[in-house]
């Protein structure tokens, strides 16, 4: 008759002391529980497999309770019924999991990313990544990537529209879609579930906004008083000051460095990393531009930024700085925005001051073709460009002043 063993009890388990040699409790088929002369409790299953003695480990007690430890047993029985080694059958389910991982949306998503970055402005590729760690990856991150399923994307898209952020859910949509497209040129996906969502969301044109901009100049006159009178910070006040001189985007402006500003050849040289279009910008600077960076520079000119962070110096201000700050002086984002001022300078140098477009778009840091459809370079017309900032500054000037400010009749040549 076959010798059965005493199964153990939790009592036991607990009560068990080491000794100075490793002691072995048996709880039945296979499963005992080691005590390791430093006091470890190691649960072990004992088997026989292809005629060999093989021993597998199930983890230590009490993380691993004496019911968990008898389930794995069984389990492993249950392979061995099959003619399945429970060992090898670990090593192919750890396999499986650990390329599941290294596979996941997360994982191929942050590689995109990393690939991609160096295409974009620190800006937008700090936002590209916000868009991913908010509104993808708590959702979808850790699934592998050929798991996901347009299911999975149209619940993430319903969630981020209701938050009434219409823009930002297409926005994601094409995220998720550059990151399957990539994933496919790697090897690693066969389509992309997001081209099937392109009719899902509103269309763009029902839900593109332009930023608030104020293009009359009676509006304007009493705005760059405003900004004048402003209470805040002076690296604030003196960012709001610039923002209509020098009309760049809120995120150039917030970047800028001492490094790339010639205070006495007025000229601010935005490096290519920093401009939307991947290519390098050259600002020249109007005598009031150039006045406000002499202002400011004995207060900021120990960081690299022209405008650092309260925070630290470090890092440059925040992206909500200039738009809180019109806030704070009674000016909703209905009305004005730090970006609307590119659309204040194109309005008003084209209709008011008669400039000629070309120079405009050039200073927008638009992309303009020569007759060949080859791209100007950054110096192109650049002095007549200096006379356009020269003059667009005592235009301000003098609406500030309130004083009737009387354009060319003729465009600029």
């Amino acid at each position: 008759m076959a010798r059965t063993t005493k199964e153990l009890t939790a009592i036991e388990i607990e009560k068990a002391k080491p000794g100075t040699k490793p002691k072995y409790l048996f709880d039945g088929k296979g499963l005992f529980l080691l005590v390791t002369p430093k006091g470890g409790k190691w649960w072990r299953f004992k088997y026989r497999y292809a005629n060999k003695q093989k021993l597998l480990s199930f983890g230590t007690y009490p993380e691993i309770t004496l019911a968990e430890a008898r389930h794995r047993r069984d389990e492993s029985r249950k392979l061995l019924a099959n003619g399945v080694d429970p060992y090898a059958n670990r090593k192919a389910v750890k396999s499986a999991k650990d390329e599941a991982l290294a596979n996941s949306f997360e994982v191929i998503a942050r590689e995109w990313h990393e690939d991609q970055k160096n295409k974009w402005s620190e800006d937008h590729a700090i936002t590209i990544m916000a868009r991913l760690e908010k509104d993808i990856f708590p959702w979808i991150g850790k699934k592998p990537l050929l798991e996901v399923t347009a299911k999975d994307l149209k619940s993430i898209l319903d969630r981020v529209r209701s938050r009434g952020v219409i823009e930002t859910a297409r926005r994601v949509r094409t995220i998720v879609g550059q990151v399957f497209t990539y994933a496919i040129s790697t090897d690693r996906a066969n389509y992309d579930v997001a081209a099937g969502l392109k009719g899902y969301l509103p269309s763009s044109y029902k839900t593109k906004k332009h930023m608030a901009a104020v293009t009359d100049p009676k509006e304007l006159g009493p705005l760059l008083r405003a900004i004048d009178g402003y209470q805040g910070g002076f690296v604030a006040k003196c960012a709001l000051r610039l923002a209509p001189l020098l009309f760049v985007r809120p995120g150039e402006l917030r970047h800028a460095e001492w490094s790339e500003i010639d205070l006495e050849a007025g000229e601010w040289n935005i490096p290519a990393a920093k401009m939307k279009m991947r290519q390098p910008h050259l600002v020249p600077l109007s005598s009031q531009a150039i006045e406000i960076l002499r202002d400011i520079k004995p207060l900021t000119d120990h960081s690299k930024y022209v405008f650092p962070s309260t925070r630290s110096n470090t890092r440059c201000m925040s992206d909500n700085t200039i738009n809180a700050a019109f806030r704070r002086m009674g000016f909703d984002g209905e009305t004005v925005t730090g970006h609307g001022f590119r659309a204040t300078a194109r309005t008003i140098l084209d209709e008011v001051l008669q400039v000629r477009v070309d120079y405009i778009e050039h200073q927008l840091a638009h992309t303009v073709r020569d007759p060949l459809g080859r791209a100007y370079n950054r110096t192109a017309h650049i002095e007549e460009r200096r006379k356009m900032m020269q003059r667009w500054g005592d235009y301000l000037d003098g609406l500030k002043a309130n004083a009737d400010v009387i354009p060319l009749r003729v465009k600029a040549v």
